[in-house]
């Protein structure tokens, strides 16, 4: 049953995840995981860590951006989309030292949100980064009921494309709002990989029902099914009726290793596959452990503040707050609007019942 302490704890700790992978930059772009474990080590492990002062990135400000339009006053998927679209471009005004990617950049100046339609942009076939996955989690709070995922497809792919119009970038998305929603109704952990990939069937289904670019997302389909399948097979998960198997060790080093190698270009987490992959990953490992989930999806050499984001966000709809240290989140930058947002979520969420 979803809690107000769900949603709050989804969406603040996703920040978290955000403000502590990304530390102002130095540990987003530090490519050495020992070298981020070293650092943390000499501030006195995350038990101390106060996060006053650790901005987060364009990851949180865009999920922000999305939660604020869900709750909006909207009445058909139209008004939504625009809305989204409007909060995206408002979004990029608040990027100062928050490193945005170039692709939502790129895309949110070709947003029109004002018109018709000003949510559509082109097919891109560079756009398959993980800019749209980081931005979607709160989508799976609202639509968390499995008689929603309609709605939860539908809004995750157009928030998605709104910025990564490939499907290697918003089905990142889909797979980012997916995961929260099973997060929430408690389904197992080792379960939410397979129900991933029983749902990319209905997510081509809503691509070809509404018409836009239907063949050109036909031809790069294959890649994120495939490397899904490639490493739920790897950690023995295909089915979802067994526990994930992991590799011995599988260390600090053998992390960065293992996340280098299901990226597209070098750099773990940073396409829209791969970000929620890790994600998951550092889940299955970690279990109700906040510091462990840290570990594996904040501390690597990866887009960590990228696969931070998402991971919390499901940790903290699992787990709750309650054994994360206060230092972590008291002041944490935006928390009372996060926080504020989290409770309409809810509210909205109890509506749609």
């Amino acid at each position: 049953m979803s809690s107000m302490d769900q949603f709050k704890a989804s969406m603040v700790l996703s920040a978290v995840g955000d403000a502590l992978g990304y530390k102002n930059g130095e540990w987003e772009f530090c490519y050495s995981g020992e070298a981020i474990h070293q650092q943390l080590q000499t501030l006195g492990g995350l038990e101390r860590i106060d996060v006053k002062g650790w901005i987060v990135s364009d990851d949180t400000v865009l999920h922000l951006a999305t939660a604020e339009a869900l709750v909006s006053p909207w009445k058909t998927r139209e008004e939504l989309f625009l809305k989204l679209a409007a909060n995206y471009k408002a979004g990029m005004k608040d990027m100062r030292g928050r490193a945005p990617g170039g692709t939502t950049s790129s895309s949110c100046s070709q947003l029109r949100p004002l018109i018709s339609q000003g949510y559509m942009i082109p097919f891109n076939l560079n756009g398959g980064g993980c800019g749209a996955a980081m931005r979607s989690m709160c989508i799976g709070l609202l639509y968390h009921s499995p008689d929603k995922l309609e709605d939860l497809i539908a809004v995750s792919i157009e928030s998605g494309r709104m910025t990564h119009n490939h499907p290697t970038g918003y089905l990142g998305s889909l797979a980012s709002s997916l995961l929260t929603s099973l997060a929430v109704q408690g389904k197992p952990v080792r379960e939410w990989g397979a129900v991933l990939l029983s749902t990319l069937p209905k997510a081509m289904k809503y691509i070809e029902e509404v018409g836009r670019d239907v063949e050109e997302n036909k031809k790069h389909w294959s890649y994120f099914t495939e490397a899904w399948t490639k490493y739920l097979s790897l950690r023995g998960i295909l089915q979802g009726n067994s526990d994930p198997v992991f590799p011995e060790p599988f260390h600090i080093k053998e992390r960065d290793a293992f996340y280098e190698s299901v990226s597209f270009s070098g750099w773990g987490g940073s396409s829209g596959h791969d970000a929620p992959m890790i994600a998951y990953d550092a889940l299955l490992g970690a279990g109700a452990s906040w510091e462990e989930l840290c570990s594996r999806a904040m501390f690597h050499g990866g887009d960590n503040d990228s696969t931070g984001v998402i991971a919390a966000a499901w940790w903290g709809a699992l787990y709750g707050m309650d054994s994360v240290p206060k230092g972590n989140y008291m002041n944490l930058e935006y928390r009372e609007r996060i926080e504020n947002v989290a409770a309409k979520l809810f509210a909205k969420a109890e509506d749609l019942q």
